[in-house]
């Protein structure tokens, strides 16, 4: 449920600060009549994302044996890879933001009015939800061997409780002087989601390692089924935050250790820019 949790706060939240931005150019161009048009594009977004969620889920639950175990791989490489890609991308794009969908309000309002601001209000959330859509059913798959129906609850509730938070925290950004260090929260949420991605990476590898894509090398390489058993709730907890396998194949190790060594050298590169300019400026 947590890895739920903290997907749907940060998704929530980035589409959140997206529709009040939006929102505050509307009003910024006194053109209070789009308002509406903003709406309707937020909940279309929301609909095709819940939607997406359902179809890729019901269409690998579909599917048996060698299929499904490559539509899951393909699924959770896919969802890492997402999700890392976002990561990176939010730290770079989140100060041109604000003032590209301004733009975008005031271009929109002087052309086709409400129409083209439904689209790039839908546009902007639908990205969002159908990363989270993604994710969530990656998530599913990646927990579905513990327990089908307890996963589903699980995941379902970390998703509205995270969307709920989200929600909450926007609002009290917006309605009052309340200010949320935006940069330190996504830097943080973003490094447990590395954590997560490369879990997701080395579940991946092991679906084509079960269908006989890749060769596992060594298999079990270490047994900590004694120490921690998976079934457990320490174990389920590090499985659903970090791919967890009490007996991993040696090629998920190597797999999953090039993951965050590779990530981690890109996210180390990409902040030490920012902090070099923010020196440089007060030099």
């Amino acid at each position: 449920m947590l890895p739920t949790y903290l997907l749907s706060l940060r998704e929530g939240l980035e589409a959140a600060l997206i529709i009040g931005i939006v929102l505050g150019a509307v009003n910024k161009i006194r053109r209070k009549d789009l308002a509406p048009a903003v709406w309707l594009g937020t909940l279309s977004a929301v609909i095709v994302s819940i939607l997406t969620a359902i179809v890729l889920t019901s269409f690998g639950m579909s599917l048996e044996e060698s299929a499904e175990q490559i539509f899951e791989g393909i699924t959770m490489l896919a969802a890492a890879g997402i999700l890392t890609w976002m990561i990176f991308w939010m730290g770079k794009q989140a100060r041109f933001i604000k003032n590209e969908l301004e733009a975008g309000v005031n271009k929109a309002a002087a052309s086709a009015g409400k129409t083209a601001v439904f689209w790039l209000a839908f546009v902007a959330v639908v990205r969002e939800g159908v990363e989270l859509a993604i994710f969530i059913t990656a998530a599913f798959f990646a927990d579905r061997a513990i327990q089908v129906n307890g996963t589903i609850i699980q995941i379902s509730a970390g998703t509205i409780l995270g969307l709920g938070t989200a929600a909450l925290l926007s609002y009290t950004l917006f309605a009052t002087t309340v200010r949320l260090d935006l940069r330190k929260f996504f830097q943080v949420t973003g490094i447990l989601l590395i954590l997560f991605a490369a879990g997701l990476f080395a579940h991946g590898i092991h679906e084509f390692i079960e269908v006989g894509w890749i060769h596992a090398i060594i298999e079990h390489v270490w047994d900590l089924n004694r120490i921690i058993p998976e079934e457990s709730l320490v174990g389920q907890l590090l499985t659903n935050l970090f791919g967890y396998n009490s007996s991993p194949d040696l090629t998920e190790v190597i797999a999953y250790l090039a993951f965050i060594v590779t990530v981690a050298f890109f996210w180390t590169k990409d902040n030490a820019v920012p902090a070099k300019a923010k020196a440089e400026s007060h030099a």
